[in-house]
Parts: structure tokens; sequence; C-alpha cells
């Protein structure tokens, strides 16, 4: 839920946001596997700024996961995390009059402890991006995310070099957009991965104006 006010602040929109996760996890080890369906970790961000000149939209804010989603330290599948994060967030879009659109959102995650392991991940800086072209009310194009670790992990049974992970994903998007409201389907295969799972993962959003 995005609530945009008709304040300014630094000579942009003031908006406020919450997002509520609803996850299926599937994982597969060799050791065995698992399963889990449940509300995730819930993201809020009550000052998120965005501005706007021609062409160009662009945001910033500090998003705050909440670790409401459940965990348990002997499932090997977990709707949350059991930790807070803290993200500072800064998006941009380029979208012209003939329907070219460039987006991308860089995100930079810090850490907490897990209290029930007594191990902190390090932090983390990841960045989504879509490249589409709008035909009317549709938007086809590709779209992904690049994720890289840039601290050690700490804490009980922490790996020695860190077990810093690393991955690269994209594949195909599509969406539709019509009186206020918008359907996006995303597909995303993983690849280039260190020291993280692997695999697809599929996406579909609605978003729509109150």
């Amino acid at each position: 839920m995005i609530r945009v006010t008709d304040k300014e602040v630094l000579g942009g929109s003031w908006a406020q946001h919450i997002f509520v996760p609803i996850l299926y996890v599937d994982v597969s080890t060799p050791g065995g596997s698992d399963d889990a369906f449940g509300l995730g970790d819930v993201i809020v961000d009550p000052i998120v700024i965005g501005w706007h000149r021609g062409p160009w939209h662009w945001a910033a804010g500090l998003d705050v996961y909440l670790p409401v989603g459940d965990y348990d330290r002997d499932d090997l599948a977990n709707t949350g995390r059991n930790y807070w994060t803290f993200e500072p967030v800064l998006a941009c879009t380029y979208l012209n009059d003939e329907g070219c659109e460039v987006s991308a959102k860089f995100m930079y995650d810090i850490n907490t402890e897990n209290d029930d392991t007594d191990y902190e991940s390090g932090d983390e800086f990841h960045f989504d991006y879509a490249v589409g072209k709008k035909m009317g009310d549709w938007t086809l194009g590709i779209g992904g995310f690049y994720y890289t670790q840039t601290t050690d992990d700490e804490g009980v049974g922490a790996p020695a070099g860190g077990n810093q992970g690393e991955q690269f994903a994209w594949g195909p998007q599509i969406s539709y957009q019509h009186k206020g409201m918008s359907f996006v389907l995303k597909y995303q295969q993983e690849t280039q991965t260190e020291n993280k799972p692997e695999g697809e993962r599929v996406w579909l959003k609605f978003i729509t104006r109150l």
C-alpha cells in the first residue's frame, strides 16, 4: 500500500508505503526438502520522496524490514528471516514519449543479528532492473536483479572466508494497465550464483489506485 501526500519535502512529493508479502517457499537440499506458506517480513517506510522532471522520475527512502514472518531455526523453508533489516533505497525510471522505459532500483541492506541462532548475515547490495517498450496498455520487456554480499557473516558457525554470496537473474516480463489498475507477470532465472540457493522465480503483481 502506497500513500502519496500533497506535501513536499526537499522539493519532492512525500509518500509512505507498507509491503505485506505472502510467500510460498520450496527448498530442496541433499539433506532433505521443505516448504512453507504464509506471511513474510513486512516492509515499512514512512518517508519516501519522489521527484519528476520530464521523462525522468526518481525516488529515495529508507525501508525497514519487520521480522514478523514465521521462522524456525530447525526448518529448511521459512517465510521470515527473524532479524531486522534497514535498507536505504534509490529508484529511478526513464520513460519517453515513444514508450521506451528503463528502470532500476538500488538497495543496500544493513542486517541485524538473528537472536535464535546468534548469527548475523553480512550487509548486502542489490538492484532490480527492467527494460521495456510500452504499446498501448501493454508493456513488454526483460528484467531481473543483481545481488552481492559486501561484508562477512558473523556469529556462531560463520564459515571461514565470510560466506559472501552473489547472484544474477534475468527473464521476460509483461504488464497490462487499464483504468488505474496494473497487472505484472515476471519470470526470472537465477544464475552465476555463489553461496546462495539457485532456482527460478515467478512474480504476479496487481496494483490499483484507491
